[in-house]
């Protein structure tokens, strides 16, 4: 009788055990899961119309790091791809390594109204700042 009871309470020990384990492993931070979805509405493919250069954003984790490729229309390299957020506001850094664009950038926000980036482009080359926007493609 002793050694079914003890079985009894160390099986009973190890089922609570693994239920409190299961249960805060499976606790997210409510700030990571607010990043994620901020950033969720940003990948995709993103035109400049006035002259066809595309933004391929293919991810954003929950740090800001920017998966995207971009072309004008050949591939340049991103040297810095990165979003931030302050308050509701999404904001993307994008800076370029090559030849003729080495420290040209692009400072975006995100509209979500109109489901466009919109911001600055600097041609580092030539020290100019232009406005721009890029669409999504659909």
């Amino acid at each position: 009788m002793k050694t079914a009871s003890a079985l009894y309470v160390s099986l009973c020990t190890v089922a609570i055990g693994s239920v409190a384990a299961t249960a805060v492993a499976q606790v997210v931070p409510k700030a990571a899961i607010q990043t994620e979805s901020a950033f969720s509405v940003l990948p995709g493919r993103w035109v400049r119309p006035d002259g066809g250069y595309v933004i391929n954003i293919r991810s954003v984790d929950a740090s800001g790091k920017v998966d995207a490729a971009y072309a004008n229309p050949n591939p340049l390299p991103f040297s810095s791809a990165e979003a931030t957020r302050e308050g509701k506001v999404i904001k993307l850094f994008f800076e370029l390594r090559a030849a003729g664009y080495n420290g040209s950038t692009y400072t975006l926000t995100y509209d979500p109204a109109a489901d466009v980036l919109k911001g600055v482009y600097f041609q580092a080359v030539a020290q100019q700042k232009f406005d721009v926007y890029f669409t999504r493609a659909r």
